[in-house]
Parts: C-alpha cells; structure tokens; sequence
C-alpha cells in the first residue's frame, strides 16, 4: 500500500492562508518553502502563481470537486469563532443536520477551497 502523505491546496496569498488556518483550525506551520507551505495535518499551501507554471493550466476557484473535512464535537462554538474571525466567510451551508444525524456546515476558504466541518460520528 502507498501512503498518502500530504494534500495540497492552491491559494493566492500564502500569508493569508497562513493565518486563517491557524486562526480557524490551529494549523501549525511545519515547513516554509517560499511558495509551498506545509501545515500540521499533512495540508500543503501552494501560491496560485507556482502551480499555474506547474500545470500550464489555469486555476478554477470555488470547483466544488473536493472539499478539506474536519471534525469539531462543539459546531456551534466553532461557527461562532468562525465567524467572529472571519465575518465575511461565505457559506455553502450553514449548520445542518444530515438524516444519520451528523451535524456539519460547509463554506470556503478565501480562495474558495471548500471545507466541511462536522461533529464526530
């Protein structure tokens, strides 16, 4: 079996993105490669610019083909913290409860990566 190790996500201002994933997940800094972050649990933040060179292609904000999940027991709280933090985040769904019970929101990061975050199952 080969072992995934990272994933990666493409952002206009790695300053920014920095920020708010500590501001919003307390995702540590590991390494700084100057273009290419890595944050703790295995997220990579790669400049738009880099990658586009990379590709050849251009960059689709707000695709909706993946999304970033984490888990939060208090979603309340943390859409509370959310956005008291960032009060102009956009919303795919606020709070809402699936029919197995799990209660997650979803909205995108600044730019536009999807995220959902859910209660624990």
């Amino acid at each position: 079996m080969i072992r995934l190790k990272n994933v990666l996500i493409v952002v206009k201002d790695i300053e920014r993105s920095k920020k708010f994933y500590k501001d919003v997940f307390g995702l540590d800094v590991i390494l700084d490669n100057d273009g290419n972050v890595i944050l703790m649990e295995g997220l990579v933040l790669q400049d738009e610019k880099i990658w586009a060179e990379f590709l050849g292609k251009d960059i689709i904000p707000k695709s909706n083909s993946c999304e970033l999940y984490f888990e939060e027991r208090d979603l309340e709280g943390f859409v509370e913290k959310l956005e008291s933090l960032y009060p102009d985040v956009e919303y795919v769904n606020t709070i809402m409860t699936h029919s197995w019970g799990q209660k997650v929101v979803r909205f995108y990061d600044p730019d536009g990566n999807l995220i959902e975050v859910g209660t624990p199952m």
